[in-house]
């Protein structure tokens, strides 16, 4: 069974954002299965490292930022 169909409206969200590396890869397997991501949403982001960078074709929310 499929976690969702092509299609879909996904809002990604993780703990953390650092360098966004795994958000990304996450996003990349997201859009592979044709869904569409509407949000990518972090709890805590750690803006020194430039996470957002990675992420940019996205709107991205955090909680909580350093």
């Amino acid at each position: 069974m499929d976690a969702f169909k092509p299609g879909s409206r996904v809002l990604l969200v993780d703990d953390l954002l650092a360098t966004g590396g795994t958000a990304a890869a996450a996003a990349a397997l997201v859009r592979k299965a044709g869904a569409k991501i509407l949000e990518v949403r972090f709890v805590i982001e750690l803006s020194f490292l430039n996470g957002r960078e990675k992420l940019k074709d996205f709107p991205v929310r955090s909680l909580v930022v350093y």
